[in-house]
Formats: structure tokens, sequence, C-alpha cells
């Protein structure tokens, strides 16, 4: 199962997509779900994302490596302070997932079951940031 989520720097969870099955392409979620960000804001996203833009939003995209060549230092050096933000994003990810429900294979087929507990995953992410905040993104 698919869901996308939109964080803020703070870390806390801003918007969860519903839920789909884990062979739809995370671009079709992102285009399927609507949401305004704030003009001038930055959006940073993955290479699943490739073709994916906000018309009101910077997008910060690490660089895709072009087949059979290697990326200059400049690009390297930019790719790795993408990674490097991208990493907290990930503790995020984690966090929800530290509820062994959304982890492990769920069996409740009834429907809005699973975007109920995806919920509730990501509201208790959301209580432990702000019970014990996480250092902000940069």
């Amino acid at each position: 199962m698919k869901n996308v989520l939109l964080i803020n720097a703070a870390l806390t969870i801003l918007l969860l997509s519903d839920t789909y099955p884990g062979s739809t392409h995370d671009k079709r979620i992102a285009e399927a779900t609507p949401y305004l960000l704030p003009v001038g804001r930055r959006l940073l996203q993955d290479l699943g994302f490739l073709a994916f833009t906000l018309p009101q939003a910077e997008v910060i995209m690490p660089t895709r490596t072009p087949r059979g060549q290697a990326l200059t230092r400049t690009q390297k050096a930019a790719k790795r302070r993408i990674a490097r933000r991208r990493v907290r994003l990930e503790h995020v990810n984690s966090s929800v997932k530290r509820c062994r429900i959304v982890h492990d294979t769920s069996r409740l087929r009834k429907a809005g079951v699973r975007d109920r507990v995806m919920e509730v995953c990501c509201a208790l992410h959301n209580v432990r940031v702000r019970l014990m905040p996480w250092q902000p993104m940069v």
C-alpha cells in the first residue's frame, strides 16, 4: 500500500494522500491529490516525481545520472546536499511506520480502514514531534 506525505520544515505531516495499491506510481498519486502550496515555497521531491510540478512552488530534485556518463563535481555536491535533507524526510516515514500495523502486511479489507489506520499513525507522529521536537530541516 502507498501514500504520499507532505511534510514541512519542522517535520510535521501536513497532508496525507489516499491509500493506493503498491503498484501505483508515486507521480499518479501526487497528481490525484489536490493541494496548494503558498507562493514561493520549495518542494523537495525525489526522482519518483520526475515530471510532477506545482505552479506556485520551486521544485528541488536531484539530477539524474545520464546513462553511460558521470556527474560533474558540482552536480555531485548538489545531489549530496539534497540527500542530506531527504534523510530527515525518510526519518518521518520510519516514524510513521513505527506503528507496526502500517509496516506489516494488513488483512483489513473493509473500505476506508487502511486510510484511517494511516491517518492515526500520522497523527501519532505529529503528537510525538510536538511533545519532543526534532531538529528542523535546514
